[in-house]
């Protein structure tokens, strides 16, 4: 299995953060195989979804639905809700794994690989891309 470390500054507001390019040209040439993206923090999570039509925001909004910014959580440091995002990988897993096939993401026409982010007290994350090939 081949594995590398990307580093990505998300900054200090939620943010869904498109990889894509970053991994499609990362496993350009390789052939057939799997590829699996893990993000190895307890407050992000790895999404396929389409982004650039609005649903990156509306994932954001449904987030802070389900996970509100408030007291309510007993995980407590940080910023106020912090206890949030360490719930949010339960719903968001911190990985995805994507069929590879002739060195190209099989990935649907719309379909985007994710970070996910609602840690505002963590700006840096690092994310493994790791290729199995087949």
């Amino acid at each position: 299995m081949d594995s590398h470390v990307k580093h990505y500054r998300t900054g200090d507001v939620e943010r869904v953060l498109d990889l894509t390019s970053d991994v499609a040209s990362w496993v350009a040439g390789r052939g057939d195989g799997l590829l699996h993206v893990f993000v190895p923090h307890a407050t992000a999570g790895i999404a396929i979804l389409e982004t650039g039509a609005g649903s990156d925001d509306d994932l954001l909004a449904a987030l802070r639905d389900l996970l509100p910014v408030d007291d309510r959580w007993l995980h407590r440091h940080g910023s106020r809700g912090h206890g949030r995002s360490h719930v949010m990988p339960a719903l968001i897993p911190p990985y995805a794994s994507v069929p590879v096939l002739g060195g190209r993401l099989a990935l649907g026409t719309w379909q985007s690989i994710c970070l996910v982010d609602l840690n505002v007290d963590n700006a840096e994350r690092e994310v493994r891309f790791s290729f199995l090939a087949g």
